[in-house]
This record gives C-alpha cells, sequence and structure tokens, in this order.
C-alpha cells in the first residue's frame, strides 16, 4: 500500500532536484508526479495527470455504488412485476445490477473529470502564486524516511500533508 505526500516548492528547479533525491531513494519516477499553474513549462518532470487533477476516481466510484443500487432495486421490481408473458429469473436482478453499476461509473466519471480534485483545494492558492505541488505516492513503511529525506536536502520544500490512502489506478 502507498501513501501519498504533498510537497509544495517555489520552482522548477528545486522539483527537479527533489526529484533526483526521490530516484535515488528508490521511488519510481512514475510515482512522482507536479503540479503548476498553467503555462508552467515543467520540462524532466511527469506532470499530474487528469486521473489526480480531478474527482474521477471518487466520481467513478460513487457512481459505481449507486448505480449498482440502482441496479438491484430495478432488478427486483422488475422480477416481481414482469411484463406479460416473460418469466424473468432472478439472475435479472445480477444482470440490473451489473449494467446499472457500469452505467453509473462510467456518467459519474465523466462529471467528475470536469471538477477539480478536492483534496488539492488547500494547495490552489500556492500554485496560483507560482509554486509548484510534489505529489509523491511512498510504500506506507518509508512514509516518514521519505519525509525526513526531503526536509533535511530541501529545506525550502514545505511539508504540506500525507494522504492515508492513495486510489489504487493513479
Amino acid at each position: 500500500m502507498r501513501r501519498r505526500l504533498y510537497f509544495m516548492v517555489p520552482d522548477v528547479t528545486s522539483a527537479r532536484q527533489i526529484r533526483d533525491e526521490l530516484l535515488l531513494a528508490r521511488i519510481e519516477d512514475g510515482h512522482i508526479h507536479v503540479m503548476a499553474r498553467d503555462g508552467v513549462p515543467l520540462p524532466g518532470l511527469h506532470e499530474a495527470s487528469i486521473l489526480q487533477k480531478t474527482d474521477f476516481v471518487h466520481g467513478a466510484e460513487t457512481g459505481l455504488a449507486v448505480g449498482g443500487g440502482i441496479g438491484i432495486i430495478a432488478g427486483l421490481v422488475a422480477v416481481a412485476f414482469p411484463p406479460a408473458g416473460v418469466d424473468l429469473q432472478l439472475v435479472t436482478i445480477l444482470l440490473t445490477a451489473l449494467i446499472g453499476a457500469a452505467f453509473g461509473a462510467w456518467v459519474a466519471s465523466m462529471v467528475a473529470s470536469a471538477i477539480p480534485n478536492s483534496r488539492l483545494k488547500a494547495f490552489e492558492s500556492a500554485i496560483a502564486a507560482g509554486h509548484i505541488l510534489m505529489m509523491v505516492d511512498a510504500p506506507a513503511g518509508r512514509v516518514d524516511e521519505i519525509r525526513k529525506r526531503v526536509a533535511t536536502c530541501h529545506p525550502e520544500a514545505m511539508n504540506s500533508g500525507i494522504e492515508p490512502t492513495i486510489p489504487a489506478f493513479p
């Protein structure tokens, strides 16, 4: 399991130096992402993806649950009150639940992809001021080591917190 660490750094040079330190600490490059205001070039750094910038994952999870629930209810209604001449089996409930979950996840994730990530709201003003947000997905057992390493080698990097769990996909 990984934990997401947040560091606010003043410029791209600091971000690149911290990334290099993390690579030496055996944090994979694919687990280090940065986010800056529009127009700031980030050469050599992995910019945060849509999955990290938006509430896409949260929307998909919510849509999956709500769509699945509605699908179960629709299946129960269809089995309890079948159309004339149709004999519906209990598997109908499973099928409607799966279809509802898939449709709900798809629709909710599309809507949520247009909404900024609510977890990053606290960093918006600093990013707008020109700072760079670094998101490091570190193994749970190495969180303290990584935080101490960044604080020791780069005092300009402000430790901005830790997210208790991160989604499996981004």
